[in-house]
């Protein structure tokens, strides 16, 4: 999606929040609705299942990562999405854009 398209998802997120609180609020809203997990990436070279998103109270959007018995939070600004992105990963886009990581 080219800039533009990525602005238009990220006002139609955002249409109804009012503040950094409600803001993140939206964007855990659309993107748990959006995002299809489970989905398989890797992550310095270890192959990992995201399993949920998380969203703690201090704010980000973290992906669950789990791989041989072991479970990790990863930035979702942060994690490489596989190829090809699972369905709602232009959302993941937006984010990361509005986030100013895009």
């Amino acid at each position: 999606m080219d800039r533009s398209e990525l602005e238009a998802l990220i006002s139609e997120a955002l249409v109804d929040a009012y503040g950094p609180d409600e803001e993140l609020t939206a964007w855990s809203a659309v993107l748990e609705d959006a995002l299809e997990v489970p989905f398989t990436t890797t992550v310095l070279g270890q192959e990992v299942t995201v399993t949920k998103l998380d969203f703690p109270e201090h704010g980000g959007v973290r992906a669950v990562c789990v791989a041989a018995g072991h479970r990790q939070r990863i930035a979702l600004t942060d994690l490489p999405l596989p190829d090809p992105p699972p369905a709602g990963a232009e959302w993941v886009a937006a984010y990361r854009l509005w986030s100013g990581r895009g």
